[in-house]
């Protein structure tokens, strides 16, 4: 049942990428268009996303804690690994921008746009499955604005408190959040517009990814032997190490499930997003986010045959 619900779920959204493809290949669509799609997708699907998973879940003491816990888990695993990587790679990397781009993208993991619909078809009875996602997914971006930033660009400007706080997540995060502690509900209209931008944020993320991929040289994806390496260690044994952390903690079992689930998706495209702020390693995070991508249709089902 879980192979199945994951397959098919991955295999939807790749299906998404198609269209992208086929309107720059075409070339109905102008690649240049590409970054205009990323800023609606940053600034305004992202932001509806997350207002439409607090706004499914039900406030409840228990869930705040388990908010609570399942952050630190997320911010507590990927800045260890970062931090882990950086170092195994540190004098290397000084002058070498692939390893740096190798660095993050063998931790951050598309668990907002390709995790919180995977999960919510593995969980439909689980309404606080989106909201729990994207604490996760704060994690992620919180590191992304400063120690991303700063190990891609290796500029310490962006290890402030002004980056960490005044980015698009973490605002829309911040004001969401202290509707869902006061149970405020959108009205009627607003949760209708706000419901139809978060749902599609996925499809527009993967024709992002279908659109970039028409742009990429196929041997650049899968001619790499160091992108192979760094997909599959993110999305095979990154997730094994972290569940066998998480094994043993005191915390809910879904808490856990869900830790193995989200370290399971592939490469974040903010690798790339980043690697385009950054102003380098932009061929090499393509690549990484590309190949991740498309191999989840398998690395994604076979993992989860594991829960």
């Amino acid at each position: 049942m879980i192979f199945t619900t994951t397959v098919s779920s991955v295999a939807l959204l790749l299906l998404y990428a198609v269209p992208g493809f086929l309107l720059v290949r075409s070339r109905l669509t102008d690649a240049g268009a590409i970054p205009a799609f990323a800023k609606v997708l940053l600034y305004v699907c992202q932001p509806c996303l997350t207002f439409y998973s607090f706004d499914k879940a039900e406030f409840s003491p228990e869930l705040l804690v388990n908010l609570g816990v399942f952050f630190l888990i997320a911010l507590v695993g990927q800045l260890g690994l970062l931090l882990l990587f950086y170092l195994v790679f540190r004098n290397k990397s000084r002058e070498n921008v692939r390893l740096r781009i190798v660095n993050i993208a063998m931790v951050l993991g598309n668990c907002g746009f390709f995790g919180i619909p995977v999960v919510e078809r593995l969980f439909p009875q689980r309404q606080d499955a989106a909201a729990l996602c994207l604490v996760f997914t704060l994690a992620m971006n919180l590191l992304c604005w400063t120690v991303v930033l700063y190990i891609v660009t290796r500029d310490k400007k962006y290890i402030t408190a002004k980056q960490l706080l005044l980015n698009p997540a973490t605002i829309s995060f911040a004001v969401s959040f202290v509707l869902f502690l006061f149970s405020v509900k959108l009205p009627g209209i607003l949760s209708e517009a706000v419901s139809l931008g978060g749902k599609i944020s996925t499809p527009l993320c993967m024709t992002i990814l279908g659109m970039r991929l028409a742009t990429t040289s196929f041997k650049k994806i899968f001619l790499r032997p160091v992108q192979y390496a760094a997909v599959l260690a993110k999305q095979m044994l990154i997730p094994l190490f972290i569940y066998a952390a998480v094994y043993f903690l005191p915390v809910d079992v879904f808490i856990k499930q869900l830790s193995f689930i989200l370290f399971c998706c592939p490469v974040a495209s903010n690798v790339l997003n980043f690697a385009e702020i950054g102003g380098v390693g932009q061929e090499e995070a393509s690549g990484c986010v590309l190949l991740g991508t498309i191999i989840s249709i398998g690395t994604m089902p076979l993992m989860l045959l594991l829960m």
